[in-house]
C-alpha cells in the first residue's frame, strides 16, 4: 500500500480512485466494510481503492478537551488499512484551515481536484466541511455536479451491536474484551517499545518486559492472558501481562504495562512489542509480601498457559 501525507503531497495521479473516507480509528468491522466497498468499486472502474483518513483526528484540533483516547496508533491503523485491502492511503493533516473549507470546497478541491475521485464511499452518519454542514445528501448532490458516484454504507452490526469506535472504547474501558473483539474482528491490542524498569521481576524469578505503551486506550487495571508479537520475531508467543501500578512495591501510582513471555529467553530492550489481550485473569491487588505475590504470579502464568494452550515455562524478557 502506498501512503501519501495529504492531498497536496500525492506522488502521482491516482488511477480512477474509489475513495473511502473516515477517521478509521480501530479499523473495526464497519470500517473494513467501507474499504471492501471501495475495493469493489475500484475493480469495476479498473482503478485503485483509496482510503482518505485524518491525522490528527478532527476532535484533537476542534475540541481537544473532549477528544477520546485513540484505539490504535497511526502506525497500526495504516497496517490494518493495508490488511483490509486498500491500494493507497492518504493521511490528511487535519488543520483549522481544512476544517474551515465548505462542503463544496472540500469536494471540489480535495476529492476531485487533488484525488480525482470517481467513486466515494462513506458511512451512514458521515458529515464533512465547515461546522460539519455537509451530510450524505450534500455529498450525493456534489457527486452529481462534479462527476463522482456516492455510496453510503449503512450501519454494520454483529449480534445486534452496531460497530463504532465509540462502542469499542466503551467495551475496552469496561473490560469487556469479548465485546470489543466482536466489533474489532480481532483482540484488543497494546503496542510500544520495551524499556528498562526497576528489575524486580527478575529478582523474584519472573522476568518481565516493561512496555512503554504508544497505544492510548488501555484495558482496566489487572492481569491478562495475552499473545505477544515481537519486532524481528516471526513467532506469535503467549504470556501473562499486567496493566497496573505495582501496588505491592510502589506507592507512586504510576501506570505500567509489563508482560512475562512464556518459554522465551532473550534481550528485548529497545524492541517493539504488540500485545493482544485475550482474557482478564484477575484484578490488580496489593500483596503482603514478595512471596505471596510470587505465588500468585505463578498461578497467573499457569492460568494463561491453560487458556492459551502454550507449553513450557522458561525465563522471559528483561524485567522491571
Amino acid at each position: 500500500m502506498e501512503v501519501f501525507p495529504g492531498h497536496r503531497q500525492l506522488g502521482r495521479p491516482l488511477r480512477a480512485p474509489a475513495v473511502a473516507i473516515g477517521n478509521f480509528d480501530g479499523v473495526h468491522i464497519g470500517h473494513r466494510r467501507l474499504i471492501e466497498r471501495a475495493r469493489v468499486a475500484a475493480a469495476d472502474l479498473g482503478g485503485e481503492a483509496v482510503v482518505l483518513t485524518f491525522d490528527p483526528p478532527p476532535a484533537r484540533v476542534l475540541a481537544p478537551h473532549l477528544a477520546p483516547r485513540l484505539i490504535t496508533t497511526t502506525r497500526r491503523k495504516l497496517e490494518l488499512i493495508e490488511e483490509a485491502g486498500a491500494d493507497v492511503c492518504v493521511v490528511e493533516p487535519f488543520t483549522r484551515e481544512l476544517a474551515a473549507l465548505s462542503p463544496d470546497r472540500f469536494a471540489r478541491d480535495v476529492l476531485v481536484g487533488a484525488l480525482g475521485a470517481r467513486h466515494v464511499v462513506v458511512g451512514y452518519d458521515f458529515t464533512f466541511g465547515h461546522k460539519r454542514a455537509g451530510t450524505v445528501d450534500t455529498l450525493r448532490r456534489l457527486g452529481g455536479e462534479l462527476g463522482f458516484a456516492v455510496e453510503v454504507v449503512e450501519a454494520v452490526a454483529v449480534e445486534d451491536v452496531v460497530a463504532s469506535s465509540t462502542r469499542v472504547r466503551s467495551f475496552v474501558a469496561d473490560g469487556n474484551l469479548a465485546g470489543a473483539r466482536l466489533l474489532l474482528g480481532r483482540d484488543v491490542e497494546v503496542e510500544g517499545i520495551v524499556v528498562r524498569g526497576a528489575g524486580r521481576g527478575r529478582t523474584i524469578g519472573v522476568p518481565t518486559a516493561n512496555i512503554e505503551p504508544e497505544t492510548e486506550l488501555l484495558p482496566p487495571l489487572g492481569i491478562y492472558a495475552v499473545w505477544v508479537e515481537l519486532e524481528g520475531d516471526p513467532a506469535r508467543r503467549i504470556g501473562a501481562a499486567s496493566v497496573g501500578t505495582n501496588p505491592t512495591f510502589d506507592d507512586s501510582g504510576r501506570l505500567s504495562v509489563e508482560v512475562h513471555i512464556l518459554d522465551f529467553d532473550g534481550d528485548l530492550y529497545g524492541r517493539r512489542a504488540r500485545l493482544g489481550f485475550v482474557e482478564r485473569l484477575r484484578g490488580e491487588r496489593r500483596f503482603p509480601d514478595a512471596d505471596s505475590l510470587m505465588a500468585q504470579i505463578r498461578r497467573d502464568i499457569e492460568d494463561a498457559r491453560r487458556l492459551l494452550g502454550g507449553a513450557g515455562g522458561g525465563p522471559a524478557a528483561p524485567g522491571r
